[in-house]
């Protein structure tokens, strides 16, 4: 095993992959300042519905992010050009992670698979070769890289894929009623919005969805189809970016075929001026890196599989309740709409006030008010704008969601006091109500 990891390959598809991705990263975050995501998201709204325990990213909250994402965006263009890279990499994946883990009012597994990238592209050497380091230090120059960087990378894209074609294997995606209900909002779309509302496209949707990405990886990996699959996959990403608008993602998967192709091929098409490496010697690490880096693609390995499995553990439905939905790979599966309404009741007196999520969230916010966490998160954030005004409540939410194409349901117990109810994240909460019989 060990000589398998440590054995030298060559560095080419890193190197070229670290220039894209750079690029990538920064129009990522200097994109979001440009088209008004950041203003809507993270700037306007009073509060971001940040990941539960995170409360003290909020401080972040409001006119800084601008400042925030100029710098992230500098950070990428670090990488890209391989300037202090480890300050770039670093810097970005930190900043990224607060900018993510602050908001779930655009939660995207996009952005999630950006962090477990930019985790890999701190530990991996990227910046060894085409790079102002090396221009510096020309010692830092290697023209290889040990092979646990390609296994790594490999392993985690055939995670990512695998998933999100296992989660479609549920009855609304495989008799079409939400391929239908997803291309229905993409009828204006130029030239492609008529045809995407014929039977033709949604059945082709739905088994391009699972079989593209229940088979990228492996025929990627065998050489006779790799050529086939990669053009394939050029119109598939490019097809998602046009229709979905899912910013660089579509870009950046098209990137990673790159450690797939032969190094001889990248070479002759990319980089030519750069030797190839051919000898694939192993050069093992000092005993301790040769102890680590196993356990530690081991431990990674084992939760970014039981992360996505984790529902099953759970009693409730992840289509009605989502506890176990988030980083789990379960991509354009449901539309899911929620209205809710809060009753405040006076512990004191017993006065009871109607409250409107709009007193607090902006219209974007409003689709979170399908998500048990975020009802919760608001019903806690109501509870103490009252107390700060000398006023003990109970917070009661009023919600019903509707998902797909079903009727609408009650998704939480009116009964229970939200504002001092607790929230579980690995088991069921029992102030959701049970999956409806007919759901």
């Amino acid at each position: 095993m060990k000589n398998w990891l440590f054995k030298r390959i060559d560095n080419s598809s890193l190197i070229i992959f670290r220039i894209i991705f750079g690029l990538l990263i920064t129009l990522e975050a200097w994109g979001a300042i440009a088209t008004g995501w950041v203003n809507e998201v993270l700037v306007s709204p009073d509060f971001t519905f940040n990941f539960l325990g995170l409360d003290f990213l909020q401080y972040l909250q409001g006119p800084y992010m601008y400042i925030h994402f100029v710098i992230m965006g500098c950070f990428g263009l670090m990488v890209m050009l391989g300037f202090r890279y480890k300050i770039g990499i670093y810097g970005y994946t930190i900043f990224w992670m607060a900018a993510y883990f602050m908001q779930k009012s655009a939660y995207n597994n996009h952005y999630y698979l950006l962090i477990l990238i930019l985790f890999f592209m701190c530990l991996a050497p990227a910046h060894r070769y085409f790079s102002l380091d090396v221009k510096r230090n020309p010692e830092l120059a290697r023209i290889s890289m040990p092979n646990w960087i390609r296994v790594f990378i490999i392993g985690q894209l055939w995670v990512v894929y695998t998933f999100a074609s296992v989660a479609k294997f549920y009855p609304d995606w495989l008799d079409g009623t939400f391929p239908e209900l997803l291309m229905n909002g993409k009828r204006n779309l130029i030239w492609v919005g008529d045809w995407l509302q014929t039977d033709f496209a949604h059945q082709s949707i739905i088994y391009v969805g699972v079989l593209f990405d229940l088979l990228v990886i492996p025929l990627l990996l065998w050489k006779p189809t790799r050529k086939f699959i990669f053009v394939f996959s050029i119109f598939f990403h490019l097809f998602n970016s046009l229709v979905f608008h899912i910013g660089i993602f579509p870009y950046l998967s098209l990137a990673f075929t790159l450690f797939f192709f032969s190094a001889e091929s990248i070479n002759r098409n990319f980089i030519n001026r750069k030797p190839l490496y051919t000898n694939q010697e192993v050069k093992l690490p000092g005993q301790e890196k040769q102890n680590i880096i196993p356990v530690f693609m081991a431990i990674w390995f084992f939760i970014q599989i039981a992360l996505p499995l984790r529902h099953h553990f759970i009693k409730s439905d992840v289509l009605w309740s989502e506890e176990g939905h988030r980083l789990s790979w379960r991509m354009m599966l449901r539309a899911k709409q929620g209205i809710t309404t809060y009753r405040v009741v006076d512990k004191q007196t017993g006065e009871e006030t109607k409250i409107q999520p709009a007193k607090y969230i902006s219209n974007r916010q409003h689709k979170v008010m399908s998500k048990p966490d975020c009802i919760w998160q608001l019903a806690q954030r109501i509870h103490k704008d009252f107390l700060e005004t000398g006023r003990d409540v109970e917070v009661y939410a009023n919600t019903k969601i509707k998902v797909n194409a079903r009727p609408y349901y009650r998704l939480i117990d009116p009964n229970v006091d939200l504002a001092r109810a607790k929230f579980n994240y690995f088991t069921t909460n029992t102030w959701i109500l049970p999956t409806p019989e007919n759901f």
